[in-house]
Parts: structure tokens; sequence; C-alpha cells
């Protein structure tokens, strides 16, 4: 017999990183699901990815109180503020984008940069060729005020 789906739930967890401190331990208790195990289980398959990178994280939780998680890869603002080396502070201490995007130039990057982060977001993107994958993450940079050019 199948497990019944009570319901789902997205957390944006850093790598490696997951622990039963807020935010995580709340949304999770608050289910019933075991915060020990999806930490565990958490930490275990994003122990190859860069330390500390932001997660996006589906969690399908079921009657019984098991559960199954989708770890998608990193925002591609996340990569892209990377790649452009920022530094500049926003709020709770991250790099943000320029503040009149469109108008402002922050940073710049590359096309080799830009096809690398396209690369590597070809899995959750819903592009067919890195072509396509590219314009998409172009989109993002230019909404950023970072500029590819060489």
């Amino acid at each position: 017999m199948a497990k019944k789906l009570v319901g789902s739930m997205k957390l944006q967890i850093p790598a490696g990183q997951a622990n039963p401190s807020p935010p995580v331990g709340p949304a999770l208790g608050q289910r019933g699901i075991n915060i020990m195990e999806f930490c565990k289980a958490f930490n275990a398959k994003t122990q190859e990815m860069e330390q500390g990178a932001p997660c996006p994280t589906v969690i399908q939780y079921y009657q019984d109180k098991s559960f199954t998680m989708d770890i998608k890869t990193p925002p591609a603002s996340y990569y892209l503020k990377k790649a452009a080396g920022l530094k500049n502070v926003g709020k709770r201490n991250r790099p943000r984008g320029a503040e009149l995007p469109g108008r402002e130039t922050i940073a710049t990057i590359t096309p080799k940069q830009l096809r690398e982060i396209a690369e590597a977001k070809m899995v959750d993107l819903s592009a067919n060729d890195v072509e396509a994958a590219m314009k998409i993450i172009l989109g993002s940079a230019k909404s950023m005020g970072i500029e590819v050019k060489g």
C-alpha cells in the first residue's frame, strides 16, 4: 500500500548546515517530521556541495511521519554574486544587487562564467540546451545589475 501524502513545504537551507534551531526545527516540528533525522539526511546529501550555499529544498511528508526531500541547486543569483565577486552587504549580511537595475551596473562577468553558471543550473531550468539556459541566467544577471562583457 502506498504512503498517504499529507503535504509538502519548501525551505531554503545552507548546504551542510541544517540544525534543529529556527527556522528549520519549528517548521518541521509543527508538521510532525523527525527533526534530527531530517538534519542528518540533509547534511549527508549536501556534503559534496559548497558549504553554506543556499539550497532550495522541497520536503514532502507522509501520514506515517516519514518524508522525502528534493534538494535543488543554489539560486542563479548566488552563482552570479559569487562570479562577480560582490562584497557589498545588504540585510542579513548578504551581498545584494543594484539599487536601480538597468540603469546602474554594479559588476561584470565574462561569457565563460555565464556558461559555467548555466551548465550548473541546467538541471533545474526549463531549457533544452545550454544556449537557452544562458539566456535565462543573462536575464537574472541584468535584473541584478550585472553586465556580461568579454
